[in-house]
């Protein structure tokens, strides 16, 4: 029954592949998904495939709902155009491609684009807050701008079941890192990814910083040691209400002293690395850098996918970022 089940699967996804994506599109989809539904009710066998609900997805389902999008490509998730072809990660590489790095100029410490070359006239181009000594990192540096492609990729790694979305995205930091050697070279850091209160995790099912922190670790080989991750060296104290809406200094007082270091955690004297996937005004990375260095750390530096900053405002996706 069950070799029967997967010839006939693999017969459907090649005749999916030769009628294009006009056919998924019209109705195919959904046949196959109700299909699916009725086999995995009745069949022992059968992986659970079904991909509409959030609720956290175990090792197998993970490994079942990749097989079935290798079968059977649906749009961009994304863009919502036809995929060409078949993968784990339903992105077309239109879309991947437009994931670009910041090269514009940037704040020396904390890396926040600026809107003009003239900033970097100055002896140290700071910007406002790190001139006043806002932040208790050392260093920050971003990937991209919180905008476009990058924005939706985010959003859908954070809110939909995209946790194999993170080793790719990850690479993005590695890109990151390479490009600037003068932050993160001669230290060996340790990876420490924000952390979200455990019931946030919890209803989430994963944590979206640690899965870019392991994509960035695997991305750049290991490092030969260089690089270790300690997944649960931060742990979120108390549940904070969104920093969506909030004024900077409200963003800061909303985490103040909602992160602490895990006792089993030995950070003394080591440099760390930050790992999360947007900065805006730096609150949630400044109050973890404080209690990281209150527990002992040398060091600490940012590393996020995307910077959220006024200046570069998203004009083209909506409010959700999903569509």
């Amino acid at each position: 029954m069950t070799g029967y089940f997967w010839t006939h699967l693999f017969q459907a996804g090649d005749f999916v592949k030769c009628f294009g994506p006009a056919l998924w599109n019209g109705g195919l989809a959904s046949q196959v998904g109700r299909a699916l539904a009725r086999i995995e009710r009745n069949e022992r066998f059968a992986f659970p495939f079904s991909t509409l609900t959030n609720r956290p997805r175990s090792i197998l389902q993970q490994i079942g709902d990749s097989l079935f999008a290798l079968v059977f490509p649906g749009p961009c998730a994304l863009c919502q155009e036809p995929l060409e072809e078949a993968g784990a990660l339903d992105v077309c590489s239109a879309c991947w491609s437009e994931l670009q790095p910041w090269s514009g100029p940037a704040c020396a410490r904390c890396g926040v684009p600026f809107a003009s070359d003239r900033a970097l006239d100055a002896a140290e181009p700071l910007c406002a807050d790190c001139r006043q000594g806002a932040f208790q990192f050392d260093a920050a540096r971003t990937f991209g701008l919180y905008r476009g492609r990058l924005r939706q990729a985010i959003l859908h790694l954070k809110f939909r079941p995209r946790e194999r979305w993170g080793k790719r995205l990850g690479g993005l930091l590695a890109q990151t890192w390479q490009a600037n050697q003068e932050v993160f070279e001669g230290d060996r850091f340790l990876v420490v990814p924000v952390p979200l209160h455990r019931g946030r995790q919890r209803e989430r099912g994963y944590n979206q910083a640690e899965t870019l922190a392991r994509g960035l670790i695997a991305a750049r080989g290991g490092e030969k040691g260089a690089l270790r991750l300690e997944a649960h060296c931060l742990k979120k104290t108390r549940a904070t209400p969104p920093q969506t809406g909030l004024s900077p200094a409200e963003r800061r007082e909303n985490v103040r002293g909602a992160f602490a270091v895990s006792p089993s955690v030995q950070i003394t004297g080591l440099a760390v690395v930050l790992i999360d996937d947007v900065m805006t005004t730096g609150a949630t990375l400044s109050a973890c850098a404080a209690s990281l260095k209150g527990a002992g750390a040398r060091r600490v530096v940012s590393l996020t996918l995307a910077r959220a900053t006024p200046q570069f405002p998203d004009l083209l996706v909506d409010e959700t970022g999903l569509k």
